[in-house]
């Protein structure tokens, strides 16, 4: 695989309780998504926040790793559904950090079986360049089935 670069930009207008800040994708593929601190830390009236888009960014790239490892396996499936939550926590003496990311997973895949649908999920997990990230980060990755 090539060496992947992707850019997004980052503005933010004043402090941070009363700023907010606006999210673009160097692709085009999504502009101005608004964040701030109460999007982030309490009701996201509409906004995001780094967390969920963390969450988008993890979930994407399982999905996109398990399609592969069931599409190797001979049984590509037809659909997955993931969900990613990201849990963000405080930890003694280093403030807020990323502590988990929950992933439930749903597969639709002709001829796998529940064997062979955990394993290529165990794979596909072992592959996926986010779960080794979070994971040497010292993240709890735990992943479970619809």
């Amino acid at each position: 695989m090539p060496r992947i670069e992707r850019t997004a930009e980052v503005v933010w207008e004043g402090n941070l309780a009363r700023g907010g800040g606006a999210i673009t994708a160097g692709t085009g593929a999504f502009s101005s998504l608004p964040f701030s601190l109460p999007s982030r830390v309490g009701d996201p009236g509409g906004k995001t926040s780094p967390e969920e888009l963390l969450a988008a960014a993890h979930g994407g790239c399982l999905t996109m790793s398990l399609a592969g490892e069931l599409t190797q396996a001979g049984t590509p499936p037809t659909r997955l559904d993931v969900t990613c939550r990201i849990v963000m926590d405080e930890v003694e003496g280093e403030g807020h950090q990323i502590v988990a990311s929950h992933m439930t997973i749903g597969v639709d895949a002709d001829g796998a079986d529940e064997a062979a649908i955990a394993a290529a999920i165990e794979r596909a997990d072992a592959e996926c360049p986010f779960s080794t990230l979070l994971g040497k980060a010292g993240v709890v990755v735990e992943i479970s089935r619809r």
